[in-house]
């Protein structure tokens, strides 16, 4: 665990260690296995940054659920660009299912609504939301995740899956952007 990692042209600081990290997971799977108690999940990890979260998580839950990938991008760099981008669509069905979708960090919620409403379109029974992190500052509509790992502020993280224009990501502890003035 170093204190500073420079990934590119940024500095980024320790900002969350890997033991809170997998404590948060834990915890979820926790009240992710009391509520799915005789249903049949379809869990959808978000690509590319909810790799290492869905993988710990599902390593926390009943073998028998199934777990499948999407990916939407909506990121350039540091910044949201406001455009929902589907580049990999859900595989597998989801009519008539609880679709749980694991998300690395919510902050502006707006790609999170997008693929939650078209699921529902879809016909999926019930659609939650189950993000490692809550940016809840950074909300900019009226969303709120089924499960959440932990909240943060709105600085901008690499680590445990996110990533800065495609570093960081192998991280298993979580860095915050170093601002210099």
């Amino acid at each position: 665990m170093n204190d500073i990692i420079r990934l590119k042209d940024r500095d980024f600081e320790l900002y969350i260690g890997e033991a809170a990290i997998v404590g948060a997971i834990e915890r979820m799977a926790v009240e992710i296995e009391r509520d799915m108690s005789g249903r049949d999940p379809l869990f959808v990890g978000i690509l590319n940054g909810a790799y290492m979260f869905a993988a710990e998580l599902m390593s926390k839950l009943s073998p028998s659920y199934e777990l499948t990938f999407a990916a939407y991008s909506s990121y350039r760099g540091t910044q949201s660009e406001g455009k929902v981008k589907e580049l990999l669509p859900v595989r597998g069905d989801t009519a008539g299912r609880t679709v749980i979708l694991l998300e690395d960090v919510v902050d502006t919620g707006l790609t999170m609504q997008y693929v939650m409403s078209k699921l529902r379109e879809s016909g999926a029974t019930d659609v939650r939301l189950a993000t490692m992190l809550l940016k809840p500052d950074a909300l900019q509509c009226d969303l709120q995740p089924d499960y959440v790992g932990m909240e943060i502020s709105n600085d901008f993280i690499v680590g445990f899956g996110l990533d800065y224009d495609g570093a960081g990501r192998s991280s298993r502890d979580i860095y915050k952007i170093i601002k210099h003035k």
